[in-house]
C-alpha cells in the first residue's frame, strides 16, 4: 500500500465518503485507487494529483506526505469576503416558510453536485 493511498483513504475516511466515490467526482479511473492500495502504482500524474488536491481542499505536498499543512492557504476575493449563512439562504430560497433540515441539506447537496457538475463541463471545454 502506498502512503499516497493512505492520505487519500484518511481523506475520504474524514468527509464520510468511499474511495469509489471520490473517484467518480474528481474524474478519475477507480482503478486507481485499487492500484495504490495494492501497491501497483505509488504515484499518480501531477494533473490527476491536483485534481484531488482541489477536491479535498488540500496541497498537493499534503498528499504526497511532503508537506504538514493540510488545508490549503485561502485567497480571498472580493465576493469572498462575506459568508451567507444558512438562514440566509433560506429566506432567499424559501422566504418566511418554514423547512426542515432534511429539506435544506437536500438543497446544500444539489447545490454542491451542480457546482461540481459545472467545474466538470468547464475542464471538459
Amino acid at each position: 500500500m502506498s502512503d499516497l493511498y493512505s492520505v487519500l483513504s484518511n481523506l475520504c475516511k474524514e468527509r464520510g465518503i468511499t474511495a469509489y466515490r471520490m473517484s467518480k467526482d474528481v474524474g478519475i479511473q477507480p482503478s486507481i485507487m485499487t492500484d495504490l492500495k495494492m501497491g501497483r502504482r505509488s504515484s499518480v500524474k501531477a494533473e490527476t494529483a491536483n485534481r484531488i488536491a482541489d477536491y479535498f481542499n488540500v496541497t498537493v505536498g499534503y498528499l504526497l506526505g511532503e508537506e504538514e499543512q493540510k488545508e490549503k492557504t485561502p485567497t480571498l476575493s472580493k465576493k469572498d469576503e462575506r459568508t451567507i449563512t444558512d438562514d440566509e439562504i433560506k429566506f432567499a430560497l424559501f422566504g418566511d416558510t418554514e423547512i426542515d433540515d432534511d429539506v435544506f441539506d437536500s438543497v446544500k447537496d444539489f447545490a454542491k453536485f451542480a457546482a461540481e457538475q459545472r467545474k466538470k463541463n468547464k475542464e471538459g471545454e
